[in-house]
Formats: structure tokens, sequence, C-alpha cells
């Protein structure tokens, strides 16, 4: 099978750049640079990709690779540190850059260059770096400048080695997919049969090798995510799965029913199923508590104690099953990436956690492609393009405490909003979106009385991988027709906010 290896060196794109290479129908899989030359050789890849960092090459702790692989003849594109990676072994020089660049660039490319081909002369890029490649190696031709960056881009095509200063996998850069797919189809010679169901199949053999005759515990929430690892694990083992859906209280208005409809002992997938009512422990953990980080710990370690629970009622269980993917990975700033928010399933475990392993067979996933693997597995649409749901639920979009007061207020408008989205034929077109409860409240005039209520914001976004987002425009009669109903039809709220931030600055989700 053909595959391209991303070799990591710590930057925060490497499975976006991953993802890009499968979007080319090429699989692709990202390792650590420390992977030695017997295993490269083992794997055999099409190509390689040397990922960004956030070191300087010349520091004397900063990551570094055995010179041999260049004697591979595999073909080989560095990205930002992976550039300078390639110049600071080959003889070239990596220095401080006199100038930084950060964000959209215009860069300036060769035609004739094997990257470039397809690409305008000038086009836009990403560009994120302090250090810059001061002098080519020998061997290597300049293809790419900037005003500030002399050696934007550079390859020596003979010996199939290329870099570029920039990040061609980011959506900001407007023709970094033709760069990619001119590396994987013409450089490393890809045909591109590679498709997700391949990922499925490949996915539901390792299930099956790694549990063998044990037993799974799945923290079913609903979700997108949750459910096709719960389906993906059901396909593995079937009965040796069980699925846990806790009912903390911080679900959508009606969610709890709906989900049980569809997995519980009704539905189409042949699994074991309990739902657990634990809203009243939920609640009372979370009483008082405004913080936004600690209220995810909160509710990851409470999520973590039901199931050790419902496990030692149902027997020894090997394995706890999760629906991370991978903005997840990165928001708990795993790795070297910087931590925005914990997920309950990723930053949010308690210490000690009565299980032999955890398995997360969507670790390495964006959000659409979780959907595509959803529709391989044959999963009905309503579910896999239902709305994105936090694991935390309600619980942070609620800002301050929470209340089951609170709770039913967020519930109810969300409800709203949802319906009115729907109606007006615009839900397919949105990322993600939903109404959320602020700690803010007003004055207001009910008939002839004053209201000192709460303000609810809606956030409506547009993504595609949910790494970054764009606030939705959404047409101005839905949200007035969904402000009056929800001031209408909603007791304790006066007020209807629009959230028009994108992410970056703000997350999707308020907490």
């Amino acid at each position: 099978m053909e595959k391209i290896i991303v070799l990591d060196f710590g930057g925060q794109y490497n499975q976006l750049i991953a993802r890009r290479v499968r979007e080319c129908h090429v699989y692709a899989e990202v390792h650590s640079f420390t992977l030695g030359l017997d295993k490269i050789k083992e794997i055999n890849p099409s190509g390689i990709i040397f990922t960004g960092g956030p070191q300087s090459v010349y520091a004397a702790d900063s990551p570094q690779i055995d010179k041999e692989i260049f004697k591979l003849g595999i073909p080989i594109l560095g990205i930002c540190y992976g550039s300078q990676l390639i110049a600071h072994e080959l003889g070239g020089k990596v220095a401080t850059a006199p100038v930084s660049e950060y964000g959209k660039t215009e860069v300036n490319v060769e035609k004739d260059s094997g990257l470039f081909k397809d690409v305008s002369k000038t086009t836009t890029v990403w560009m994120s770096h302090t250090d810059y490649i001061e002098k080519a190696p020998e061997g290597f031709k300049i293809t790419g400048n900037t005003p500030v960056c002399p050696i934007a881009a550079m390859e020596n095509a003979a010996e199939k080695i290329y870099a570029v200063q920039f990040h061609p996998e980011v959506m900001h850069s407007v023709e970094g997919m033709k760069m990619l797919s001119a590396f994987v189809y013409d450089v490393c010679g890809c045909k591109g049969e590679w498709k997700m169901d391949s990922f499925v199949e490949k996915t539901i053999k390792e299930i099956r090798e790694k549990v063998g005759n044990g037993k799974a515990l799945c923290a079913l929430s609903g979700g997108v995510d949750s459910s096709v690892a719960a389906v993906l694990m059901s396909k593995a083992i079937g009965k040796q799965l069980t699925c846990v859906f806790v009912d903390h209280g911080l679900l959508r208005k009606n969610e709890g029913d709906e989900v049980e409809e569809v997995f519980g002992p009704n539905g189409p997938y042949d699994l074991n199923f309990i739902r657990v009512d634990a809203k009243d422990r939920f609640y009372a953990k979370l009483a008082g508590v405004t913080e936004p980080e600690k209220k995810r710990k909160i509710i990851g370690e409470e999520f973590i104690r039901v199931f050790e629970e419902e496990a030692k009622k149902i027997g020894a269980v090997d394995f706890l099953v999760q629906g991370t993917i991978y903005p997840d990975v990165i928001e708990s700033g795993l790795g070297k990436s910087a931590v925005i928010k914990s997920h309950h399933n990723v930053g949010g475990l308690p210490d000690c956690v009565d299980f032999k392993e955890i398995i997360e067979p969507l670790r390495m996933l964006f959000k659409d492609e979780v959907r595509k693997a959803g529709l391989e597995l044959g999963i009905p649409e309503k579910l896999v393009f239902r709305q994105p749901f936090p694991g935390p639920g309600l619980g942070i979009r609620i800002i301050g405490d929470v209340t089951e007061e609170k709770v039913k207020i967020v519930q109810d408008a969300d409800f709203i909003f949802r319906e009115e989205v729907a109606k007006a034929g615009i839900d397919k077109e949105l990322g993600q979106y939903f109404a959320a409860l602020t700690n803010m409240r007003s004055v207001g005039v009910m008939g002839d009385f004053r209201t000192y209520d709460y303000a609810v914001a809606l956030r409506a976004v547009h993504t595609a991988d949910f790494m970054t987002a764009d606030c939705a425009q959404i047409p101005w009669e839905v949200l007035q027709k969904t402000a009056n109903r929800i001031v209408n039809e909603v007791k304790g709220v006066n007020r209807v906010l629009y959230d028009c931030t994108s992410k970056p600055p703000a997350t999707i989700e308020l907490e």
C-alpha cells in the first residue's frame, strides 16, 4: 500500500499534514522523528515529510535526524523546521532571521519547480518562523522567496529533496494543497488509491488483535465521535463491548432518549448498552464551581468514576474506549503544544484509572474524517451529521456555576435555535451552532413589569477541521425569530446576543 510517513519534530500541524495527504487519497501516518532507519526501511514509504517544530536546529537540544535518511532514495519534503533541518544537515546555514514572519505572506515561486508547477508565480502562504535558511546546501536550487526571506523554498530535484519555509498544509496557504499534491503524485509517484474504507478495515482489524478475548467499556455520549468509536468497536468485538451512556443532566433537550433509541436494546448494533442516570451526583460535584478548567476536570473525573463503577458491576473490563479526535488532543496541550482547554477524554483523566488500557480509535482523525468513517460504517446520516457536542456537555455552555435551572434554560434556548436553523435550511452549511448561557443579567421589560434576567448567547461557525473557524453570517430574519422565541418561551431570559468571534482568537465553545 502507498504510504507517506510524517516525522514529527514537535509542530502543532503534524496530524494536519497527514490529513492533507490523506485528502490526496494516499495513506499517511505520523511517527516521532526518533523513528529509526531500519523501521523506515521496513515501512518502505513512498515519501517522507519533516514537520515544523518550536526549536532552532542549531540549538544543542534540538531534535535531529540521522543523515543517512537522505541516502535512502525516498523523496523528502521539509516544512518550516523541517526545511531548516534539511539545510542544517546537508551543509547549508540556518540563522536567526533579521525579520520574523508570522501569518499570511506573499511568496514568489519558480514555476519550473517540482512543487510549484501548478501554482501562481506569486501566492499567499502561512509563515511562522524566527529562524531562516541563510545559505542553501550545495546542489540545491532556490525556488521561492519573500522580501525578508530569500530562501522560502529550495529543492534538489535530482535527490528528490524539497523544502519550504512556510506551511502548505494550513488553509491560509491558498495553493498549499497543489504543492502537497505535486509532492505526493509527481515527486513520490503515488497513484492515490487509498480511501476511508481502508482506515475502517485497518482499525477494526487492529482492535480485534488488541482486545483479543478481553472486554471493553465505551464512554458513549451519543455525539458523532463517541458514536463512530462505539460502532467501530461493535464491528470488531461485538458483545465483548459494553457501551455506558452517562446521562449527567448536561445533555441537550431530549438527547438521552434519542441516544437510547439508537444504541439501546432495540437498536441495530451488536453491543451491550447501559444508561446511567447520574444527574444528581454531577450537579452536586459542580455546585458553586465557576472556573472552566475546574468544571472540565470535575466532569471528566466523574465520568471515569461512573465507568469504573459500571465496569465492576459487569465484571473485569480490560479497555476503556473513548471518542477522542485530533483537535481534542491539540487543544489539551499534549506533546509540546500549549494547553488551550482540557477535554474530559484527554486532559481531564484522573491519575488513577481502573482499566488496563485506553483505546481511542479516532485519535488521529479530524471531525470531517470521523464523519466519513461513520458513513463507511453504515451509521445513519442523521447521526453522522448531528451537531458536535462537547464531552462536558452543557456544563461548558453555561458561564459560571451550573444549576438545574440554568441547564433547563440553555436546553430550551438551544432547542429553539437548532429548530429555527433547520427550518431555514441552513443547518448543513454550518460546522457547529448552539446556544449558551452567559453569566450576565440585565434589566428588561415584559408587559408592564421590570425583569432582571439572563442573556443567552448564540454561536454559529463555518469550519472544515475545527482547528480554525469563522463566524457564520446567519440571516438576520433567522436570528430575529430565534431571539423572539427564546425571550418569549424560555423563562429566565430577557436578552439574546450573537457571538461574531472567529477561532482564533476565541474557541468554538465558550469555555
